[in-house]
């Protein structure tokens, strides 16, 4: 087996069975403000098009490049399609003219003689834009997994296809917190910081479930090449930023786990594996060019592409449409949302407030409990945001269902909060249909039942997390009595039972009692 990289979370999987090219990304994404690093359009496209399957992890646009599908993958090509719940992934290959489209499902292996491969989709509200998935391939002389940016719980179904060889795993982040928030400069050093950590416990507890013998970090960080973003480069000129280098994440792993060999696995990197040996070649950038990308020097290769880049961002800037009066935004958005509203039940009691919203010249508010869009009036808020009008705009116009995967992974906007981090409000504003708001309310009202008990250390919790019902016997972790779930690093104080991590969420929880017996008396 050969795995070429691509870039970012992109792979080329050449195998006896077939190839299989995962999650090309080449143009900027996210208006114009991620870019693949390093540079890849050195990279021989024409040949990578050319695979036997095609393999889109989720619609998140560093993994789904309209621009390189259209331009390089013929359209009769074979689609693994993940089965997500909502169908906006078929869509938006089905426009491109990718008709040939395998279905696959959670735990079904697809054979093509000696290649069986198999696609893990996540479907909690909080996976992805609504969906992400993980991809097994095992061809009989070599099996990996390509895990790209999911978190799946269900490690079992996974280790049922096979215990992968390689592993290729996302360490940097995809957020926007704490960047775009109104914070004093100290609290984002010191959240950005958490974050990482956070990021970095989390990959390193799925380094040590998967337990391959060899480790390939990807999937980030991406380049900020827009002036007012260009700061934010891995960890930030001013330690301000959450991402995380393959560099950066490779020492750590060399120091916490011995075990685990890591491999630089960049664009062009070469692995090729058959029957437990493995070999890593650098095609695409020399050992010179790979230590001034990812060493001290590094701003100055940043610097570089931003100068040679701008023509990109230009050519994004030139699709968005053209802004619309603040009266007819605020008409568009009201008649869009409101309907929404009143079937979301889930998030009117779950934001509980109200919510502004100024977007160029227009200042509004959307009333969470009452279900209504209106003009600001000096309510009180719990959070608000400035955003670019002529996002927005564009936005509308395309009708664009999930905001996180548009504007708020662009970083292209301001936020403040009064209290706690509210997940249901950032997943309203990636749920903007109703396909989507009635499957979030379902999911939640069928992941009610927290009747199982499990003891951890002293304590006797909820088998289920709270946040998306991971197995805490699996996950959780105690420390001076609060309670990390290692998967998105969540924590509830166990005396009360609050979630400290956002608002709700509380977990039931109490102390062993010890009992002694009467016979010992």
């Amino acid at each position: 087996m050969r795995i070429t990289g691509l870039g970012h979370a992109g792979m080329f999987i050449e195998t006896a069975g077939g190839n299989i090219l995962c999650d090309p990304w080449v143009k900027p994404a996210f208006f114009g403000s991620w870019f693949p690093f390093p540079d890849n359009r050195g990279l021989d496209w024409e040949k990578y098009g050319k695979a036997d399957f095609l393999y889109i992890s989720h619609r998140h646009r560093d993994h789904f490049d309209p621009w390189l599908l259209e331009t390089y993958v013929p359209k009769d090509i074979e689609v693994l399609l993940p089965d997500y719940p909502t169908d906006e992934l078929e869509q938006d290959l089905r426009r491109l003219g990718f008709e040939n489209i395998l279905y696959t499902h959670a735990g079904e292996i697809i054979q093509r003689g000696d290649l069986k491969m198999m696609v893990n989709p996540l479907r909690a509200p909080s996976d992805g834009p609504i969906g992400d998935s993980s991809l097994s391939v095992d061809d009989g002389t070599a099996s990996i997994l390509n895990q790209n940016d999911s978190h799946p719980l269900d490690m079992d179904r996974l280790f049922a296809f096979s215990r992968p060889e390689a592993y290729f795993t996302q360490v940097s982040g995809a957020i926007w917190w704490p960047m775009v928030y109104d914070l004093p400069q100290d609290a984002k050093r010191n959240f950005a910081h958490l974050k990482r950590e956070a990021q970095h416990k989390r990959a390193m507890h799925y380094v040590d479930r998967v337990d391959a013998p060899h480790v390939f970090p990807m999937a980030g960080p991406p380049m900020f090449l827009r002036d007012e973003l260009f700061r934010y480069n891995w960890e930030g000129q001013d330690g301000d930023a959450i991402f995380t280098s393959q560099t950066q994440f490779l020492e750590r792993l060399q120091q916490e786990s011995p075990a685990h060999t890591g491999h630089l696995f960049i664009s062009g990197t070469v692995v090729e594996l058959t029957h437990g040996e493995l070999s890593v070649e650098q095609t695409l950038y020399t050992d010179a060019e790979i230590e001034r990308m990812f060493g001290p020097d590094r701003w100055d290769y940043f610097a570089e592409q931003q100068a040679s880049r701008q023509a990109e961002i230009a050519d994004e800037e030139a699709t968005r449409a053209d802004v619309i009066p603040p009266a007819e935004m605020l008409a568009a958005i009201k008649e869009w949302w409101e309907p929404l509203l009143r079937r979301g039940r889930i998030f009117r009691e779950g934001v509980g407030g109200n919510v502004r919203f100024r977007i160029g010249e227009l200042d509004m508010v959307v009333d969470f409990p009452k279900a209504k869009v209106r003009e600001y009036a000096g309510e009180e808020c719990i959070y608000w945001y400035t955003i670019p009008a002529d996002l927005v705009s564009t936005n509308i116009r395309d009708h664009e269902i999930d905001w996180s995967n548009s504007i708020f992974l662009s970083m292209q906007f301001a936020v403040g909060r009064s209290g706690k981090f509210n997940e249901l409000l950032t997943t309203f504003l990636k749920c903007l249909s109703r396909d989507r708001i009635e499957y979030v309310e379902n999911w939640y009202a069928e992941q009610s039942d927290v009747s199982e008990d499990i003891q951890l250390e002293d304590w006797v919790v909820q088998r289920r997390c709270p946040h998306l019902r991971a197995d805490l016997s699996k996950t959780g972790k105690i420390e001076d009595g609060v309670l990390t779930c290692s998967l998105h690093d969540w924590k509830w104080d166990l005396d009360s039972g609050k979630c400290l991590t956002s608002q709700g969420h509380p977990i039931r929880a109490s102390r062993v009692i010890e009992t002694v017996s009467s016979a010992a008396s």
